[in-house]
């Protein structure tokens, strides 16, 4: 990671660039990085502290305002396809991290269409990485807290110092309370996939499914 520079990340919500890999971006601020949200960019409450989390790392980024309500219809995928690259700034990175295919917990539509398209994208070469990681968590179904993976390529245990940095910026600028889903979730240990082959990935959502309910 000593020679990485030029860095994008792709997610789904703002928050997620913290929650799965705000301790990777915390320990590394000498990359230039970019970061891309798909939804709330017209939230008047998330939108700016976005905006607060990117001066807080170091980083540029955009937002798109994809439909984020509880009941999550399929995006159609040229749209998702396209609102990324409108996003993104160039088409070349050094490493690109987005989700899992079958996102980090279950379960949400949103995370899940955003690493196809940006793994579809990657396959069909409009989009470049030297390296391709994606965010490496489960939570049993449900049963329990989102958790790195046991057996992911990449595991980083955070230090006290970056850990109470990263919970920083999930209790004070997104304003968690200590209770909330996200606060109890922040992982300590985060975790991620370097697959070899982009079709390695398997997009786990079909257009045609039903409506899911969101946390």
């Amino acid at each position: 990671m000593a020679s990485i520079r030029k860095v994008a990340v792709i997610v789904a919500h703002p928050d997620d660039e913290v929650l799965w890999c705000g301790g990777l971006l915390l320990m590394h601020p000498h990359w230039n990085c970019f970061i891309v949200s798909l939804c709330r960019g017209k939230d008047p409450d998330r939108a700016p502290r976005y905006q607060q989390i990117l001066s807080e790392l170091g980083a540029r980024g955009a937002m798109g305002d994809l439909d984020d309500n509880p009941y999550q219809f399929p995006c159609a995928k040229g749209e998702l396809d396209a609102l990324i690259l409108s996003l993104l700034p160039e088409r070349s990175y050094e490493l690109l991290l987005t989700h899992a295919a079958d996102g980090e917990y279950t379960r949400h539509r949103r995370h899940e269409e955003v690493s196809a398209s940006a793994t579809a994208l990657l396959r069909g070469g409009t989009l470049v990485a030297d390296s391709f990681w994606t965010f490496a968590y489960e939570d049993g179904g449900g049963t329990y807290l989102p958790r790195a993976r046991a057996h992911a390529s990449l595991r980083l245990t955070l230090s006290e110092k970056t850990f109470a940095e990263k919970r920083r910026l999930v209790r004070e600028i997104y304003n968690y309370s200590d209770s909330s889903w996200e606060t109890r979730s922040i992982p300590r240990v985060e975790a991620f996939d370097q697959p070899t082959n982009h079709d390695d990935i398997v997009p786990v959502y079909a257009p045609s499914t039903p409506p899911i309910s969101c946390k």
